[in-house]
């Protein structure tokens, strides 16, 4: 399986890699048996999937429901689950109990995370309790 410090060790030598995304069962089954090392469960399934106008109308229940099918179909990549608006932003207690969802709930290894210095503190925090963080 695909790790943190396997990414980590990639990027240290320089070395290209795939990222894509998964929304499904299907998807991240297909993906994983082709050998992509990260699948990211985006919140971009709002639109792509929920037929959405935009991401804002997805919640953390809906990311949830994703990440767990992609969890099943996925079994070497590393999983990254794409943390929906207001799911982090309310305080720091919020994003713990939130990542802490993904991992345990979700079967996800990362969260994924968009913001500049706002989410400093909050990726400390989630990196401290030992919940790997991506920032975009």
């Amino acid at each position: 399986m695909t790790t943190v410090l396997d990414v980590q060790r990639l990027k240290d030598e320089g070395r290209r890699f795939a990222m894509l995304t998964a929304y499904d069962y299907l998807s991240a089954k297909i993906l994983d048996e082709a050998g992509i090392p990260i699948l990211l469960v985006g919140d971009s399934l709002g639109m792509v999937m929920l037929g959405h106008p935009t991401t804002l109308p997805v919640t953390l229940d809906d990311m949830l429901h994703h990440a767990k099918a992609v969890a099943r179909g996925a079994k070497q990549a590393l999983l990254v689950g794409d943390m929906p608006f207001m799911s982090y932003h309310a305080s720091v207690e919020q994003a713990i109990t939130s990542a802490g969802r993904f991992v345990q709930e979700a079967g996800m290894h990362a969260v994924k995370l968009e913001g500049g210095g706002r989410v400093i503190e909050i990726t400390r925090r989630l990196t401290e309790i030992g919940i790997p963080v991506m920032g975009h």
